[in-house]
């Protein structure tokens, strides 16, 4: 199976955590489906883009964006030859610092969000769970200097409603301990 079907397959089965995403996952698939390349940001104002929801025994991080302004999960477009789930990675890691690892063997898709980008662009947003170490994120040069950790609450406060409707479901769904536990099994322990 090809990128583009294993991602519209991947998105159909995602068990949405509300109405607002169970909105977005329609109309990420009505939207996709008539688009060209959905990877490519050059080719269509609507595309894919790929985020990280990082977790870790501190919490979740985030970063304010910098044109933006608004504290936000890492994320952005996805490179050629890149899936989805590879862009989450790669710009947490430019966007943070942090050494982050998928929570689990394969990516996880966790949130699917259909929201306005910059410059009259609409991202499908495809948010995938990430695991750091508990140490200090140290961005990228021409990244955000405003990256931290976040506990849960204080993150959900600061954020979007559908962006604290995700986060709300991935700690209920981590369980007491289980970020910790997950970032010691893919970080060899504590830093």
């Amino acid at each position: 199976m090809d990128q583009r079907e294993a991602v519209r397959r991947t998105v159909l089965a995602r068990d949405p955590v509300d109405d607002a995403e169970r909105e977005s996952i329609a109309r990420f698939v009505e939207l996709y489906d008539r688009l060209d390349d959905p990877f490519d940001e050059h080719a269509d104002p609507v595309h894919v883009t790929g985020s990280a929801i990082v977790v870790g025994r501190r919490g979740v991080v985030l970063h304010r964006h910098k044109r933006l302004g608004i504290w936000l999960q890492p994320g952005g477009h996805v490179d050629p030859g890149e899936s989805p789930a590879e862009a989450s990675l790669r710009e947490a890691r430019e966007e943070t610092g942090l050494d982050v690892r998928f929570a689990g063997e394969d990516p996880e898709l966790v949130h699917v969000d259909v929201h306005p980008g910059p410059r009259g662009h609409t991202h499908l947003d495809l948010r995938y769970l990430l695991t750091a170490p508990p140490v200090e994120p140290t961005p990228g040069e021409d990244e955000s200097p405003d990256v931290r950790w976040f506990g849960w609450e204080e993150a959900m406060s600061l954020v979007d409603a559908r962006l604290a409707a995700a986060l709300a479901a991935i700690r209920d769904s981590l369980g007491a301990g289980r970020a910790a536990c997950d970032d010691e099994a893919t970080h060899g322990g504590s830093a």
